[in-house]
């Protein structure tokens, strides 16, 4: 994906490539992916983290919260509202008390909501992502959840990618909320300056 010629793709292109590519990876290769992001988990630890639980092909494993957890962090995980809009949250306590979201199987918390203000207590969010390039911009699944949930609060926005899915360009729009870095299997990336639109 870091090849030459893809900075003209539409996102819609870009997230059938990048949905191609994650099918692709083996189980095994996917567990060693997720073993080495929750290894690097720890050096973004802080007081109260927001991240998400991994879902299909998404890089990733409740191993990354548990690490998290371990670091001293309060990890608070997002629950899907009933309508498109910003994310509530709710505090993680284990994978046991993990419960089918409304949406695709995807797995939340079962504790009380917290709201959606509750994301601005957070000091590191880490944000699922199909692709993010060196600017900041961030390629997500569209439906504009995260997008209007981190306009507010000073918190570091790490996207969470595989290493080939950090990128050197990707098309950014106005209302996309810019990444301070990213978290891969390989290490954290700090970017210079959030990206202009």
């Amino acid at each position: 994906m870091r090849a030459s010629g893809n900075e003209h793709l539409s996102k819609t292109e870009w997230r059938n490539r990048v949905l191609q590519a994650r099918a692709a990876v083996t189980p095994a290769e996917h567990a060693e992916e997720a073993a080495a992001l929750a290894s690097v988990a720890a050096s973004v630890a802080a007081a109260t983290v927001c991240a998400y639980v991994p879902f299909e092909t998404e890089p990733g494993s409740v191993a990354l919260l548990n690490a998290l957890v371990s670091a001293g962090s309060r990890v608070l995980l997002p629950v899907i509202p009933d309508i498109v809009g910003p994310l509530e949250w709710a505090e993680y306590t284990g994978e046991a008390t993990l419960v089918p979201g409304r949406l695709r199987g995807i797995r939340e918390p079962s504790g009380p909501r917290l709201g959606i203000g509750t994301v601005s207590s957070a000091d590191v969010v880490l944000v699922p992502a199909l692709a993010v390039d060196r600017r900041g911009v961030r390629l997500g699944r569209g439906a504009g959840h995260y997008d209007r949930s981190l306009v507010v609060g000073g918190a570091e926005l790490l996207a969470v990618v595989r290493a080939p899915e950090l990128v050197d360009r990707l098309p950014g729009e106005a209302h996309d909320v810019p990444m301070n870095g990213a978290l891969t299997p390989d290490g954290v990336v700090r970017f210079p300056a959030p990206a202009v639109m």
